[in-house]
């Protein structure tokens, strides 16, 4: 392309701005005919979730109150359906204080965990009550997404177990819906073995597949490749290689680990399923001193980086000159 050529944006006018532009403008008008149109109209004949949150990424709380025109029922279930898939879970239902008709449901999802074992796509949200041989299923209308809070602690936005992401979310009508999308492809620590002998550590795959795979720890101008041992499906171990890491002058060496394979893989090691703001702090190792086979003694700490990356300090004893 000549330095008189237009690119394709420019010679548009940057038509790619505009468009993003776009994006909020449609949200926020689709909220105010949520707000003004749907929701008023159907309050009546469903049911008005107070609360709705997904607190550990993978189990759906909810606390719903039912129309007044509908009396209290023997029983209820929280039922997530897409398609001609659906799967039910008990749900408690209650008169409150004002002889309001209140409904509790806890919802697990994923097979792995013993849940409802849902997939990708989105599952709307219904509440079917059951009064004899009568049954009957209401919308859950939600008016209000979930809010984030603040604290020491964030809301968990994938499932710990096997990284699956769920959300709570809701259709232009106000239904209340679960989003689910897959694990992003990560390797994440399971475990930090230290001790006076050396480090190991212990990791799972998710959201992707290692054709034999091997891991580098990186630091600044240097780069070792350390095999990995399989523990069991999609779980891994290596042995950090410190005989290999001694520092090179006063200051630590700070030595990052990737996961490898001959398909071009590149994925750094970490802890990111949880809920902590702080991994640096609260997920905190000691330090150690360890002598390497043929090297002086080291101060080995390994530790968090502030977005979850696993990270190996390596710092020479001042004793070892």
């Amino acid at each position: 392309m000549s330095p008189r050529t237009k690119s394709p944006a420019a010679a548009s006018g940057g038509a790619g701005r505009p468009r993003r532009g776009l994006r909020p403008r449609a949200a926020a008008l689709r909220n105010r005919l949520m707000q003004r149109f749907f929701l008023p109209l159907r309050r009546g004949r469903a049911a008005r979730l107070h609360y709705a949150a997904i607190l550990d990424g993978q189990t759906v709380n909810l606390h719903a109150q039912l129309p007044p025109s509908v009396r209290l029922p023997e029983r209820a279930e929280v039922v997530l359906r897409r398609g001609r898939r659906r799967f039910a879970t008990e749900a408690r239902v209650y008169e409150g204080p004002a002889d309001e008709v209140l409904v509790d449901a806890v919802v697990l999802l994923g097979a792995d965990v013993g849940g409802a074992p849902v997939g990708q796509g989105r599952w709307r949200l219904r509440l079917r009550l059951h009064s004899g041989r009568r049954s009957r299923t209401l919308p859950l209308l939600l008016f209000q997404p979930p809010v984030p809070y603040e604290g020491p602690t964030k809301p968990m936005t994938a499932s710990p177990v096997t990284g699956e992401r769920h959300r709570i979310g809701r259709s232009f009508r106000g239904s209340a819906r679960v989003i689910s999308t897959g694990a992003r492809p990560s390797a994440e620590v399971a475990k930090v073995h230290l001790t006076h002998a050396g480090v190991t550590v212990d990791f799972r795959l998710l959201g992707t597949r290692a054709e034999e795979p091997w891991a580098e720890f990186v630091a600044s101008g240097r780069r070792i490749e350390q095999p990995v041992t399989p523990l069991a499906a999609d779980t891994y171990r290596v042995e950090v290689p410190l005989d290999q890491m001694p520092p090179r002058g006063s200051r630590p060496d700070h030595w990052d680990v990737v996961l490898c394979d001959p398909t071009g893989l590149s994925l750094r090691l970490g802890r990111r399923l949880h809920d902590v703001r702080n991994p640096l702090r609260v997920f905190a190792m000691r330090s150690l001193a360890i002598t390497p086979s043929g090297r002086p003694p080291m101060i080995v700490q390994p530790r968090y980086t502030p977005a979850g990356n696993l990270r190996v300090t390596c710092t020479r004893m001042p004793e070892a000159g």
